[in-house]
């Protein structure tokens, strides 16, 4: 008689989409080794082989899911469209959709336990915070040269917009009260309209 046959390991993207998908669908404390390695048929030991800790698999996911929006950022920034439409873009997609938005959900929780993270995994969030920072002082600098934007530091004003973009965030994915999508998009092009 045969022995059973292992099945092998999904890919690591598989892994980390299901992740995602877990967080969506169930929230962030639903999200465990043995939940994970259940939904994509891998035990908790296996996970944490490739993964070494759920910290690391936080990160790890949220790399995956920042590459994925890099992407989609990438494409809204290369349009042929004025500067202030794809800097309305930006925002729009920076912006939560709403209360425990996934992709916030686990920024906050991978901001949280950064506090006791090792040097590499605190560089590999500053990586992707500096992707949405270079991309949008490129935008700014673009507007400016091209005479959309007043003449403003680039740096500093994309400095100054992504602290507003964070503070105004935190709020939608938590669902403070009076502060849904739709009042932080106008307060944040209200900001845009009188700063450039």
């Amino acid at each position: 008689m045969a022995g059973a046959q292992r099945r092998p390991a999904p890919p690591r993207e598989d892994v980390l989409a299901a992740a995602m998908q877990m967080i969506a669908e169930r929230g962030l404390e639903k999200l465990t080794m043995a939940a994970l390695g259940r939904e994509v048929g891998m035990s908790s030991g296996h996970l944490l082989y490739y993964f070494r800790s759920k910290d690391e698999l936080l990160l790890r996911t949220l790399e995956w899911s920042e590459g994925r929006l890099g992407e989609e950022r990438g494409r809204l920034l290369a349009r042929t469209a004025p500067a202030r439409e794809r800097l309305d873009a930006y925002v729009d997609l920076y912006v939560p959709d709403g209360h425990r938005d996934p992709h916030w959900t686990l920024w906050l929780e991978v901001w949280n336990r950064s506090q006791n993270a090792d040097d590499a995994a605190r560089e590999r969030q500053a990586a992707i915070e500096g992707a949405w920072h270079r991309d949008l002082v490129a935008l700014l600098t673009e507007g400016v040269s091209r005479g959309e934007f007043r003449p403003v530091d680039p740096d500093r004003f994309a400095a100054r917009l992504r602290a507003l973009l964070d503070g105004f965030s935190i709020h939608v994915a938590i669902g403070l009260r009076g502060t849904d999508r739709g009042q932080i998009l106008w307060h944040v092009r209200e900001f845009l309209d009188e700063g450039l």
